[in-house]
């Protein structure tokens, strides 16, 4: 894994959406296509596909990175922007992982060679291949604004983006949050959650 990534794999993407917001969370659409998924984590190497073609997935899996998180912007659920073949070659490369605002093909290759594909489903109608976009670029995917070296962090629960710039901020925070709940036991969380809601509805009006 590439060193902007190193020890975002041990963070779940619960932690980093608290600490991150909303707004760094791709919405429930681009999910896992087969289960129990790895989780993965990497830098972001971003790609644009027009509605209906795949011409620069195509291209980007000759392009990125060992270690590297492919996310495609395609808006597009009619087209598979990759199949079976594509798979098995970013794999082959190193590719951690696809995250793609559309949809893919070959499903059961894809789950027999264990390449995590976070996506909107599955069709079996392929893309075109014609478009040019220029690669590396910023790109929206699953709502989040995504640029190049963008940490990302997917497994069951989501598909969480940090930007780059924050990334050694928000690992040392990370870290900071489960060490803190790996040393606290249940009957402490307990009491102290039981007694911030309490103080939660009394603050709100509630009576029992």
């Amino acid at each position: 894994m590439p060193d902007a990534a190193a020890g975002f794999a041990e963070i779940p993407p619960t932690t980093l959406a608290d600490l991150l917001g909303r707004e760094q969370v791709m919405d429930i659409g681009v999910r896992p296509l087969w289960t129990p998924v790895p989780r993965v984590a990497g830098p972001a190497y971003t790609v644009r596909c027009a509605p209906g073609d795949n011409l620069m997935l195509h291209a980007a899996i000759h392009r990125a990175e060992p270690g590297s998180v492919v996310v495609v912007q395609s808006g597009d659920l009619g087209h598979a922007v990759a199949g079976g073949n594509v798979c098995a070659v970013a794999r082959r490369r190193g590719i951690a992982a696809f995250v793609v605002d559309g949809v893919i093909r070959d499903l059961a290759e894809v789950r027999a060679l264990g390449f995590p594909v976070f996506a909107r489903g599955v069709i079996p109608v392929p893309g075109a291949k014609a478009a040019v976009h220029p690669l590396n670029t910023p790109v929206t995917c699953g709502g989040v604004l995504v640029h190049p070296g963008d940490i990302v962090v997917a497994d069951e629960e989501g598909v969480v983006v940090t930007p780059a710039a924050r990334a050694p901020e928000i690992l040392g925070s990370a870290r900071a949050v489960l060490a803190k709940e790996a040393a606290e036991s249940l009957d402490t969380w307990q009491s102290a959650h039981e007694s911030r809601i309490a103080a939660l509805l009394t603050k709100h009006g509630y009576e029992d």
